[in-house]
């Protein structure tokens, strides 16, 4: 018959039973920062991207009209570089903004 022993009932396994758990959260903390800061610089970065690619667009073919400002607004990174290449030779701002 195995033997059950609660951690919580002994004082030395307990100690060291919270620690772990200490141990633990901090780790998850720092995780957690590293995680925010990182998602924060993409967001950053996309968002940066967006605007240079909205003045470029305004300064080739206009102002922008309302559907490709939040087409540009909800853009992820990839799109966004997609359009940038295909604002070189495009001719119409619908050429550059298509999603196919």
């Amino acid at each position: 018959m195995p033997i059950t022993i609660n951690i919580q009932e002994n004082p030395f396994l307990r100690e060291i039973f919270e620690e772990g758990k200490q141990e633990g959260r901090q780790e998850g903390r720092q995780e957690g920062r590293q995680e925010g800061r990182q998602e924060g610089r993409q967001e950053g970065r996309q968002e940066e991207a967006a605007v240079l690619l909205g003045r470029l667009l305004e300064r080739r073919f206009g102002p922008l009209p309302p559907w490709a400002q939040q087409q540009l607004a909800a853009a992820d990174i990839a799109s966004l570089e997609t359009w940038g290449l295909r604002l070189l030779e495009a001719t119409s701002l619908e050429e550059v903004l298509r999603t196919a």
